[in-house]
């Protein structure tokens, strides 16, 4: 130990001395004196890092900013996993669902839709190849080898572009946008974005790709009011998607990027624009090889038809679908709830050639001839019905001037009698039921009956206090029954309906197709002069079956329904020998004399064998003329109408005539459209099979003696037979009700004791 005193430097207060090598200084939170490692504090042999100062401490540290990106993502996962779950597939927006109800002619080419929305759904399958590789190639060439989705990479460049000014860009794949334009809407929001990517994703893995492409070729919009792809290539090529060419699939599919920018009709500027995308197309088809080099060289611009407005129900189109209608839901196969969901397309069995014609016809001798200056030409309305023996099939059907202005079809209407045009189904029945005068003598077309005007029809008890007025009072004497058709004689049929029997005539008519439930309707001598209101289209189907020798089945107006593709089933049309062949070519060969030198002569401008029969209705309240040729059944009828009250209106002075009748406006209408719609047919003769003794030139023998000396032409004496009971007609039905004459110089002048006091209804010229 030395002995030298030990020298010790005063310890700083201020702890800036310390033990040798312990110059550094203390770091915040070490105590004084410790020693740590290097670059750790309170650790000897670590430096600690400086203290940012000024505007470094600004910025954040590596540390601080990794750590907030991993709890952004950790965020951004919760929140897609939370949306995930708490996303489902909503339920179809309305708009997207809605459809039209697409009416079609017979060849398929469209009459009118009756839906808000144009929009017709195919099936995948109707689409061509050719036209679906186009959309593909125009919206998401891979979609059917690309699981994702969703394209994120496009969604961010499409975002990029739209907030750079490059335009607004979709940046979807077709899944997404099926999601959009079926589920969601057409707003551009952040929130419906990530929706629409949510519900794709989740789409994407509950349906197939076939079922998401259907999809979105039936709810895309492709302009002009299209929805789907089978509305489009109607709106522009006027065709239906089977169609469809390359070329023309092309420019559609071009059209789904801007609709309006690329319709070269509506904004021919634009064409420059419209073929550079359709070249986009094609091109993106030779390159993922779903078009060869060739076919595309050989590929023409397309340029799409007008633009044509919306047909809505105007003309005869409303009334179409107005029969349509009534049609579908009185056979059963769609009622009016079930079709105003929409969606149906429904092929008719009317003719567009045909159709077209009869509106000519009666533009040219009907609505040519009406006046502004004359006030019965404003209560004109027409109706017609044409129908195809053989087959039932209703060729055309006329309503009536606009649906929009008329809106009641006077095609299908039953307010209106049907004068003598029901006389004829007296006849038949005479020959169906074997029927003899009241004297015993069988009756056929040389049956000679009294036709004296006003002549009182004569019951098993006698008079039956009903005498019917020939037209403009004419006396005709002893006539055939031959000629009491040509001239329209109504003291002839009337007594001829007693002797048949009114019920047995009633009978006879519903057989040939009147239906059982026609208003006035009624058994008694006055349903030969035609108080009925049967239709237009219930007289075309009457006579079709005079002209298929008897054999009747109901009209046909829709011969194909479907939905989604989908074919619903139709019944199937049925026939049976309503009444004899005898009866009905009987009743042909009378009517042929009708248009040959009787009250129908005007409808011999058709040129080519034909058979009619005229009528007017009370007060010259309607006009008609039913005829046929061997190939078609027509009717037509000109009906007067207040069109303020809808009371019905005598036709006097209409069109500039006196008075109009069935012999008149109606044959000549009638002539003209059969002439028309039958211009490019063979004639066809009539092959007839008529009754025994009907003739012309079989005479009956008379024998006078046979019924004790009565006048046998008279056709009034009773029935005095053992089995004759008191108080019934022949067939069993109970005698008319008394009758009073309320004079006039018409067939329509005179009441008819039908029970109804609606008149018995005929005037015929």
């Amino acid at each position: 130990m030395s002995d030298e005193p030990q020298s010790w430097a005063p310890r700083d207060s201020s702890g800036a001395g310390g033990s040798p090598g312990n110059d550094r200084p203390t770091a915040p939170g070490e105590q004084p004196g410790k020693q740590g490692k290097p670059g750790k504090p309170g650790k000897p042999g670590k430096k600690a890092r400086p203290r940012r100062t000024g505007w470094r401490r600004a910025i954040p540290t590596w540390r601080m900013t990794l750590g907030t990106l991993l709890g952004l993502v950790v965020l951004l996962g919760a929140g897609v996993f939370a949306a995930y779950r708490l996303v489902d597939i909503p339920a179809a927006n309305a708009s997207a669902t809605a459809q039209s109800n697409v009416y079609l002619y017979s060849d398929g080419s469209v009459i009118a839709r009756d839906g808000d929305v144009n929009r017709e759904k195919v099936k995948l399958s109707q689409v061509p190849p050719t036209v679906q590789h186009a959309v593909l190639a125009a919206e998401d060439r891979d979609f059917y080898t690309d699981d994702r989705a969703v394209d994120v990479k496009a969604m961010l460049r499409a975002g990029w572009n739209t907030v750079t000014g490059k335009g607004k860009q979709g940046g979807s794949t077709i899944t997404q946008q099926y999601v959009k334009n079926y589920y969601l809407g057409q707003e551009r929001t952040v929130l419906r974005k990530a929706k629409e990517a949510i519900i794709a994703v989740k789409l994407n893995r509950q349906q197939t790709k076939d079922q998401i492409f259907e999809g979105y070729l039936n709810t895309s919009y492709f302009g002009r009011n299209a929805y789907g792809i089978q509305a489009a290539a109607q709106a522009y090529y006027g065709k239906n998607v089977e169609e469809l060419t390359t070329a023309e699939g092309a420019y559609l599919a071009s059209l789904l990027n801007a609709p309006s920018a690329y319709d070269v009709v509506a904004h021919p500027g634009n064409k420059p624009a419209a073929q550079r995308r359709w070249n986009y197309v094609l091109g993106g088809m030779v390159k993922e090889r779903w078009l060869t080099a060739a076919e595309r060289r050989a590929t023409r611009f397309p340029t799409p038809g007008e633009a044509k407005p919306s047909n809505g129900l105007s003309g005869q189109r409303g009334y179409i679908v107005q029969a349509v209608e009534n049609y579908l839901n009185h056979r059963g196969i769609l009622d009016a709830k079930t079709l105003a969901t929409g969606g149906y397309r429904i092929t008719t069995t009317l003719d567009k050639a045909k159709q077209d014609a009869f509106v000519e016809a009666v533009d040219d001798n009907v609505t040519a001839k009406t006046s502004a200056d004359r006030a019965a030409d404003r209560n004109v309305r027409v109706g017609g019905a044409s129908i195809v023996p053989k087959t039932g099939k209703v060729v055309a059907l006329y309503g009536g001037i606009d649906y929009t202005k008329q809106y009641v079809s006077n095609a299908t209407r039953r307010d209106y009698q049907v004068g003598s045009v029901f006389k004829p189904f007296v006849l038949t029945s005479a020959v169906v039921n074997d029927s003899t005068t009241q004297d015993g003598r069988r009756i056929t077309p040389n049956t000679v009956y009294d036709g004296t005007n006003k002549r009182t029809v004569v019951g098993v008890q006698g008079s039956t206090d009903y005498a019917p007025a020939n037209e403009d009072d004419v006396d005709y004497g002893d006539i055939t029954v031959r000629i009491a058709t040509d001239k329209s004689v109504n003291s002839v049929y009337a007594q001829m309906a007693q002797d048949v029997g009114p019920a047995k005539v009633r009978e006879t008519a519903i057989a040939l197709g009147i239906p059982a439930d026609t208003p006035d309707l009624t058994a008694a001598p006055s349903i030969a002069l035609g108080t009925a209101n049967a239709s237009v289209l219930d007289m075309a189907e009457a006579y079709a079956t005079l002209a298929d020798h008897g054999r009747h089945g109901r009209y046909v107006l829709v011969e194909k329904v479907t939905k989604d593709g989908a074919e619903i089933e139709l019944p199937e049309r049925t026939t049976e020998q309503a009444v004899s062949r005898e009866a009905a070519d009987t009743t042909t060969a009378v009517l042929r004399s009708v248009v040959e030198g009787g009250t129908g002569t005007a409808a011999q401008t058709v040129g080519r064998p034909a058979v009619g029969k005229t009528g007017t209705a009370e007060e010259d309240r309607a006009a008609w003329f039913a005829g046929y040729t061997p190939d078609l059944a027509s009717v037509v009828a000109v009906m007067g109408q207040n069109p303020d009250t809808g009371a019905q209106t005598p036709l006097y002075g209409a069109l500039g005539l006196p008075r109009v009748n069935g012999g008149g406006v109606p044959a000549e209408t009638w002539a003209a459209y059969t002439e028309a719609a039958l211009r490019s047919s063979p004639v066809q003769e009539f092959d007839l099979q008529t009754a025994p003794g009907s003739d012309e030139g079989d005479e009956l023998l008379v024998d006078e003696n046979a019924d004790g000396g009565t006048d046998p032409s008279s056709s009034s004496a009773p029935d005095t037979s053992p089995d004759a009971t008191p108080g019934t007609t022949p067939d069993g039905s109970a005698p008319p009700t008394t009758g009073t004459n309320t004079g006039g110089t018409d067939e329509g002048s005179v009441s008819a004791p039908d029970g109804n006091g609606d008149g018995n209804g005929d005037g015929d010229g």
